[in-house]
C-alpha cells in the first residue's frame, strides 16, 4: 500500500491506497461536475429539443455514468482497504447499487436518443413524447431513487467506523437517502413533467437527478482529502 492512516482509539489500523485514493476521488468529483452541463442542456429548450441537443446531452451522460463506474470501482478497492480487506454486507451492497444505478442511467440514455434519432425532425420530446418516454418512467424514477437511496445507506453504514469519509458527509448521505424514498411513490402521479412530483417531473427526477450527481461529485472531493485518524 501506498499510505498508512493511523486509527482512532479503538479502530483497527489500515492502510489506504494513494493511486486508488486519487483515481476514485476525481472520477467522482469531475463526472459530477459534467454531470451539471448534462443536466443544463435539458432546460435550454422550453418544448422539444432538437436531435443535436439529445445526442450531445446523452453523449455526456454516456462519459459521466462511465466515470461513476471508475468511482464504484475504485470506493470498492478503499472500503476494502479500510475495512482489512473485506469492505463487508454493507459495503457489497452499496457498490452493487451503484453500478446497478450506472446500468439503468446508461440505458434510459439509450432509449432517449433512440426516439430522436427516429424522429430527427425535433418534432418529439423523447422524455415526454412516444412509447421509449413511457418507458422510461421507471428508469429515470422510482428504480432510479431506490438505488441511489440503496447505495448511500450502505455505503454509510461500510464508512461509518472506518474513518473513511467525514462524518458530515455520512449524515448527508443518510438525509439524501431518506429524500429519494419520499420520490419513490411518484409513479402514481402521472406523467406530465410540468408537475413537481409526477413519474417524470421536474422535481421527481430532474432536480433529484441533479442533486444526487452533485453529492457524488462531493462524496469523490472528500476522498481526495486524506484523513488521518
Amino acid at each position: 500500500m501506498d499510505i498508512t492512516e493511523a486509527p482512532r482509539s479503538g479502530q483497527s489500523t489500515f492502510q489506504i491506497s494513494r493511486s486508488d485514493r486519487l483515481v476514485t476521488g476525481l472520477s467522482g468529483l469531475v463526472s459530477g461536475a459534467l454531470s451539471v452541463v448534462m443536466v443544463g442542456l435539458y432546460f435550454v429548450y422550453m418544448g422539444p429539443p432538437p436531435a443535436e441537443n439529445v445526442i450531445t446531452r446523452n453523449l455526456i451522460t454516456v462519459a459521466t455514468f462511465v466515470g461513476f463506474l471508475v468511482f464504484a470501482v475504485g470506493l470498492a478497492r478503499l472500503l476494502r482497504q479500510s475495512r482489512q480487506g473485506d469492505a463487508g454486507l454493507s459495503g457489497s451492497i452499496a457498490i452493487a447499487s451503484l453500478l446497478t444505478y450506472v446500468a439503468v442511467t446508461l440505458v434510459s440514455a439509450s432509449l432517449e436518443v433512440g426516439t430522436s434519432l427516429w424522429v430527427p425532425d425535433g418534432s418529439m420530446d423523447p422524455t415526454v413524447d412516444g412509447p421509449l418516454a413511457a418507458g422510461m418512467v421507471l428508469l429515470h424514477g422510482p428504480i432510479a431513487r431506490a438505488l441511489v437511496a440503496t447505495f448511500l445507506i450502505a455505503l454509510a453504514i461500510s464508512a461509518a467506523r472506518t474513518g473513511l469519509l467525514p462524518r458530515w458527509v455520512l449524515v448527508g448521505s443518510v438525509v439524501l437517502a431518506l429524500v429519494n424514498l419520499a420520490l419513490l411513490p411518484s409513479i402514481f402521479f402521472g406523467m406530465n413533467a410540468a408537475e413537481f412530483y409526477a413519474a417524470n417531473g421536474w422535481g421527481a427526477v430532474a432536480s433529484i437527478g441533479a442533486i444526487n450527481v452533485i453529492w457524488l461529485a462531493i462524496l469523490g472531493g472528500s476522498l481526495l482529502v486524506p484523513r488521518r485518524r
